[in-house]
């Protein structure tokens, strides 16, 4: 299936990249940007989520001036430096993952937000620091935490540094367990690798969106290493329920009044 480009459109129509029906912005905006022909659920930034999952005005972000620095001196098609500095300009954010304190219909959680703009959202230092710091705020505060996912995977610009991120929100996570706290996962398109890996696949409860990709390697890559042809619809959202990975799976107007329905059952 083909997957919508994560920015969201700024024109009048679009069209949608999995039923190929022209759609009026305005009405996607009003559907929490989900196609109102087929369902298909648009990646979205960090700030977009955000708006559309926290009761208003009640987001209190905090450590948004961590920034990552260049430990390899990386370069691809271009230094990692400038590679940083051209996402941070057209994202207006400085990593790729959004953390803080916020309510969800009257509840308080700890609040975790991925953003698929920014190189993917993939886990380098910063973002592996701020999962952990907001983990480590959910226990000194007694608050759910809930991370919303969409990653792919480690950040491979920093290379080791990148990859212990996996290890650090995993031991952090067995804090917040023995703590006793709750950890709400919603999985959203991609997660995938080594945030697949860790804290994506570590909640207490896992949510995820219809259809999402979930899962360590990508199907291709899987399929021509093992050289057989995989299930059908192998590592969705929906594949990946009926293998016991994903608990429930919640069509994105639903996630708010689930997320808080959760936090009553489980007494937090």
């Amino acid at each position: 299936m083909a997957r919508d480009k994560v920015d969201v459109p700024a024109g009048l129509w679009s069209r949608c990249d999995s039923c190929g029906h022209m759609l009026y912005e305005k009405e996607v905006e009003e559907a929490l940007y989900v196609c109102p022909e087929c369902g298909h659920h648009r990646r979205i930034d960090a700030r977009t989520r955000l708006k559309q999952l926290v009761d208003p005005d009640t987001f209190e972000e905090f450590d948004r001036d961590l920034r990552s620095t260049d430990p390899l001196k990386f370069k691809d098609r271009m230094p990692y430096r400038d590679r940083l500095k051209r996402e941070r300009d057209k994202t207006g954010e400085v990593d790729a993952v959004v953390v803080g304190r916020a309510f969800i219909r009257g509840r308080g959680v700890i609040l975790g937000v991925m953003n698929p703009s920014f190189i993917m959202a993939s886990m380098g230092a910063v973002v592996g620091e701020k999962i952990t710091r907001a983990i480590e705020r959910a226990i000194e505060e007694n608050l759910p935490l809930v991370i919303v996912t969409a990653s792919g995977g480690a950040r491979m610009q920093e290379g080791m540094v990148s990859l212990v991120q996996m290890a650090k929100t995993s031991a952090a996570l067995a804090c917040l367990h023995e703590a006793g706290g709750l950890y709400i996962v919603v999985a959203t398109d991609p997660t995938t690798a080594g945030v697949a890996a860790s804290f994506a696949s570590l909640g207490d409860v896992i949510l995820a969106e219809p259809k999402a990709m979930i899962g360590f390697a990508g199907p291709r890559v899987i399929a021509n290493t093992i050289n057989a042809e995989l299930p059908e619809g192998f590592q969705r959202t929906e594949f990946m329920q009926e293998h016991g990975f994903v608990d429930r799976i919640v069509q994105r107007p639903d996630l708010r009044r689930e997320i808080a329905r959760i936090i009553d059952y489980c007494g937090k």
